[in-house]
């Protein structure tokens, strides 16, 4: 009779490094699967932050506005206030628009990102309060706002070019 030997052959060492194999190959896909993930909703958090920031700043924009105030289809020029880097507020020019693929403010020297991948955007400026109102798109006074600004954006940093965004955005207490 033939004694067994102690040892591995060597297809059960090639199959036990082919096992190996597959489970760190695949432990390998699931970590980076679950840090791509982690990156993504990191990036989006971001973008949602930045978005709903861009929606206070214009907000506590149009409701510290003062004339004179200039608004064009395309673009909105007035006078607000903003927080200085001293920490108080001061009243500052403003400025709306697009500028290139994005919503841009400009004020106090500074320049605020609003929007990204925007194809295009149109401002309309609300009359008089009341349900046979009327949406004009130009006004321009020296003495006086708009009730409200509606501001529809087009291409929502989306690939979808039919994707748009209307907001709205009460001025305060016209003088």
């Amino acid at each position: 009779m033939k004694q067994a030997g102690a040892g591995f052959t060597l297809i059960e060492v090639m199959v036990a490094i082919t096992i190996a194999a597959v489970v760190v190959v695949t432990a390998h896909k699931v970590f980076t699967s679950v840090a791509d993930g982690a990156k993504a909703v990191a990036t989006a958090r971001q973008d949602l932050d930045r978005s709903a920031n861009a929606r206070r700043w214009l907000k506590a924009t149009f409701l510290s506005l003062e004339p004179p105030f200039e608004g064009r289809r395309d673009r909105i020029s007035f006078s607000s206030w903003q927080l200085s880097p001293g920490g108080w507020l001061e009243q500052s020019a403003t400025i709306l628009q697009q500028d290139g693929p994005r919503l841009t403010g400009k004020s106090g020297g500074q320049t605020i990102r609003l929007a990204d991948g925007v194809s295009g955007v149109t401002f309309d400026y609300l009359l008089e309060p009341g349900a046979d109102t009327k949406w004009v798109s130009e006004w321009i006074s020296p003495v006086s706002a708009p009730l409200a600004v509606r501001v529809r954006i087009a291409g929502c940093g989306k690939q979808d070019a039919a994707c748009a965004d209307t907001l709205f955005f009460l001025v305060k207490e016209r003088g």
